[in-house]
């Protein structure tokens, strides 16, 4: 059937919001306080780049959610990317990647 992979893609997103949403405004405020100024002061306070790339929709909405969730919680080999998986959950590393592919207001 062709509507199974739309289906699947349906409820894997629908489980991602799920889980986002378990997020309190709170820790929505603390994280989006670190990604502006922890974030921010390697790929620049504008997320336009610096001693990092980008951290724009349009340089990350090609890549796959789990590959920036696990950028951010595993870091980069060889780069200054460090790990935070210390200090976020996994749910916690995919509301910043979203909040990343939608455009950080």
């Amino acid at each position: 059937m062709k509507s199974m992979p739309f289906i699947a893609s349906f409820l894997l997103v629908s489980a991602s919001q799920l889980a986002i949403a378990d997020i309190s405004t709170t820790r929505q405020t603390e994280l989006m306080y670190l990604l502006k100024q922890d974030c921010g002061s390697c790929h620049g306070m504008t997320l336009k780049g610096g001693l990092g790339p980008a951290l724009l929709p349009k340089t990350l909405n090609g890549k796959p959610r789990e590959l920036l969730v696990t950028t951010i919680l595993e870091g980069r080999t060889g780069t200054a990317m460090p790990p935070w998986k210390a200090m976020l959950t996994h749910d916690e590393a995919e509301w910043i990647s979203v909040q990343l592919q939608q455009g950080v207001k």
